[in-house]
């Protein structure tokens, strides 16, 4: 690579940040760790009309949780700051004058109205207007006026905006990491507005300023913008600066049908698409990950699968792993299905990965949540014996609320295993676990498989009906670790409720 790598994500605290820009900070992240270059957030707010109070705040913290913060961002290692761009608004107006000098630029004098005037016209012809190479002299620009007539309305306050000069007839030949080569004819692009008329710079100018001053190596962001390619192309060779590498992300599909993955996928069908709950201007939550009990080492996982793979069939990988085998040239071109039950299976993984001291500390509000007690040492076995059933830590009460609480009610299904001579055996058993004094888990095993076989019972008339008893179904793990836990009183006292009862 010809210079440092510096990427930057950059994005607008419009709302909260959607799992797509998360994904796109994640590539550019784990690029600038292979490379070891700096990884930037600039806080892109110059449309002040859409500034959401509260979001810029929500992308630091999404990041923080999610392991991938910047190196360099609003009020840390601030070399070349400000990273807000509405702190920066004094630097863009040189860079339109300097374009309009160059002659890569113009003012358009043009009214709102005059500008809705032209588009019907052009929709009654069944045409589309747009402000280009083949109408900006026949319009209200300086193009067409005088340079005395031009500074004599800019001095008398008339409102304008700076459009960019299109080239004509010239073909276009970019390059993209992920796409390669791709054509664009001048002739069919429109001349954008670079500056506004209330003094702001629109998103391309500032866009391309900011990344040329903060010294981007390679700018990678979402293809929605690569219809925007030539025209940033276009400014770099107008300014005479050394344009940054482009590499354009596919997009994230929604789980069933067409198109991107939105916001309302996520409400309609009841998975996150946002790394951290956030609060709606009406009240309501829209859900995120951390909330719904994601670890962030599965976030960003299953996130880093989304488009791109290693070449191989693994597919967990550690935040170091995924650093040194990232490669943008293994990153798809086609969009990525995003997939809300394999990100469950991610959790699931990273569930197992964790130790269950941790686990346990997790999972003991909830206990007590339930009005129950427990001491901390059992708790830690509990969570041993369950977790390879669950997905979540919020899972782990429903797994495992025998443990605490006798059954209320019988799996009707699996009561069908409870026969005529069940509550006589069960009775047995009862007199057999009154003469245990130690009262471990392989201990009573061992006594009460010893008594089945001298008196030759079967074990599917003990041990169904014997678990039914404890915990109300067929579930959980081994039966004579639930025994251990719950102790020779409560476990005798559910199965005298159990033959009572059924």
């Amino acid at each position: 690579m010809s210079r440092p790598v510096r990427v930057r994500f950059a994005p607008s605290p419009t709302g909260p940040l959607h799992i797509g820009g998360v994904r796109t900070a994640l590539f550019n992240y784990l690029f600038a760790k292979k490379h070891n270059g700096v990884f930037y957030l600039r806080i892109e707010d110059t449309d002040q009309n859409r500034f959401v109070p509260g979001a810029e705040a929500y992308i630091f913290e999404a990041l923080e949780w999610l392991g991938i913060a910047p190196s360099e961002t609003v009020g840390k290692n601030e070399k070349f700051g400000p990273y807000r761009q509405s702190e920066r608004k004094h630097l863009y107006k040189q860079y339109a004058d300097e374009l309009i000098e160059k002659g890569w630029a113009y003012y358009a004098f043009d009214t709102a109205e005059a500008l809705d005037f032209h588009r019907k016209q052009h929709e009654e012809q069944g045409k589309t207007f747009i402000y280009n190479w083949h109408n900006r002299e026949k319009l209200d620009t300086s193009l067409v006026i005088s340079k005395e007539e031009t500074e004599k309305r800019i001095a008398n306050g008339e409102a304008f905006v700076i459009r960019f000069k299109t080239p004509v007839n010239e073909t276009l030949h970019l390059k993209d990491i992920i796409r390669g080569d791709i054509k664009f004819e001048t002739n069919l692009l429109d001349d954008k507005v670079l500056f506004k008329s209330d003094g702001m710079p629109t998103y391309h100018l500032a866009n391309i300023v900011d990344d040329h001053l903060m010294e981007t190596s390679h700018v990678i962001r979402g293809e929605e913008w690569l219809p925007s390619l030539p025209l940033h192309s276009l400014l770099y060779k107008a300014f005479g600066w050394e344009a940054p590498e482009f590499a354009h992300l596919p997009l994230i599909l929604k789980p069933i049908g067409n198109g991107k993955l939105s916001k309302r996928d996520g409400d309609k069908m009841g998975f996150p698409v946002f790394p951290l709950d956030w609060k709606n201007e009406d009240g309501t939550i829209s859900s995120g990950y951390r909330e719904k009990g994601f670890f962030p080492e599965a976030v960003v996982n299953f996130l880093a699968l989304l488009g791109w793979n290693d070449g191989t069939d693994q597919e967990l990988f550690s935040l170091e792993e995924l650093c040194e085998k990232f490669d943008l040239n293994r990153v798809h071109k086609a969009g990525a299905k995003f997939d809300p039950e394999k990100n469950k299976w991610f959790n699931h993984q990273y569930l197992q990965k964790q130790n269950d001291e941790e686990l346990a500390k997790a999972f003991a509000p909830i206990v007590y949540e339930k009005g129950t007690d427990v001491d901390y040492t059992s708790l830690v076995k509990i969570v041993s014996s369950i977790k390879e059933r669950a997905n979540f830590v919020s899972d782990f009460w429903e797994l495992s609320d025998y443990f605490f609480v006798a059954p209320t009610s019988y799996d009707e299904k699996a009561a069908k295993n409870w026969k005529e001579e069940t509550p006589n055996l069960m009775q047995q058993v009862i007199s057999v676990l009154e003469n245990i004094g130690d009262f471990t888990s392989v201990n009573v095993e061992t006594i009460v498989k010893d008594w089945m076989t001298k008196n030759e019972i079967g074990m599917g008339k003990v041990m169904q009906p014997l678990r039914l008893s404890l915990v109300g179904a067929l579930k959980g793990p081994h039966l004579f670790d639930i025994i251990e836990m719950i102790g020779k009183d409560e476990t005798i006292k559910r199965i005298e409720k159990a033959i009572a009862t059924l």
